[in-house]
C-alpha cells in the first residue's frame, strides 16, 4: 500500500482494514462472549468507533487500536451486566406483589408501632422488647433483670395495654 492509501479515513483503506482484521476480531470476541450475535455487534461497534476516529489513529497502530476498542467494548458490556444484576438483586428483595396502598399502610403501621414502643416507660419497654423481639421467656427476663417473674408479667401486661390502646391487637 502506498503512503497516500494509508489514510484510514479513505474508504478503500478502511475496507482493506476491515477485510484484514474483522474475521480474527470476530473470533476473539466470540471467544470472550460465547455468543456469535453479540460478537458480531461488538465487532461492528468497534469498526464504527474506528471510523469515527479514523483521523486520530495511526495506520501502523490500527490493529492494536481495533483490538483494544473491541476488548474495551466487551469489558464495558460485562461491567454493565454486573450493574444490572446487582440492581436487580437489590430490588428483588424490596419488591412485593402488594399494592402501593398496602405498602403505604404497612409503613404507617410500622412507624406507629415504633413510636408506641418508644413511648413506653423504660421498664415496660425493656420487658416488651426482650420478650417480643429477642424472644426471651418471662423466666429468662426475670433472671436477666434480677426481678421476679410476677414483675415481668406485670410490666408486660402494662406494655400490652398501651400497645392495644394505641394500635390495636399486637
Amino acid at each position: 500500500m502506498s503512503k497516500n492509501s494509508r489514510n484510514i479515513c479513505d474508504s478503500k483503506t478502511f475496507e482493506f482494514i476491515y477485510t484484514t482484521y474483522a474475521k480474527d476480531i470476530r473470533r476473539f470476541l466470540f471467544f470472550k462472549t460465547q455468543d456469535m450475535a453479540n460478537a458480531e455487534d461488538l465487532l461492528q461497534d468497534a469498526f464504527i468507533k474506528l471510523w469515527d476516529n479514523c483521523s486520530k489513529v495511526d495506520y501502523d497502530k490500527v490493529k492494536s487500536y481495533i483490538y483494544t476498542i473491541a476488548n474495551n467494548m466487551f469489558l464495558n458490556e460485562k461491567k454493565h451486566e454486573k450493574v444490572i444484576h446487582k440492581y436487580n438483586q437489590q430490588h428483588q428483595k424490596h419488591d412485593t406483589n402488594e399494592s402501593p396502598e398496602f405498602v403505604m399502610l404497612e409503613k404507617e403501621f410500622m412507624d406507629k408501632l415504633e413510636k408506641t414502643i418508644a413511648s413506653l416507660p423504660e421498664k415496660q419497654k425493656e420487658v416488651f422488647l426482650l420478650n417480643r423481639i429477642e424472644k426471651k421467656k418471662y423466666k429468662e427476663i426475670a433472671e436477666l433483670l434480677n426481678i421476679s417473674v410476677k414483675a415481668v408479667e406485670k410490666r408486660m401486661h402494662q406494655a400490652l395495654l398501651v400497645m392495644r390502646t394505641e394500635i390495636g391487637n399486637v
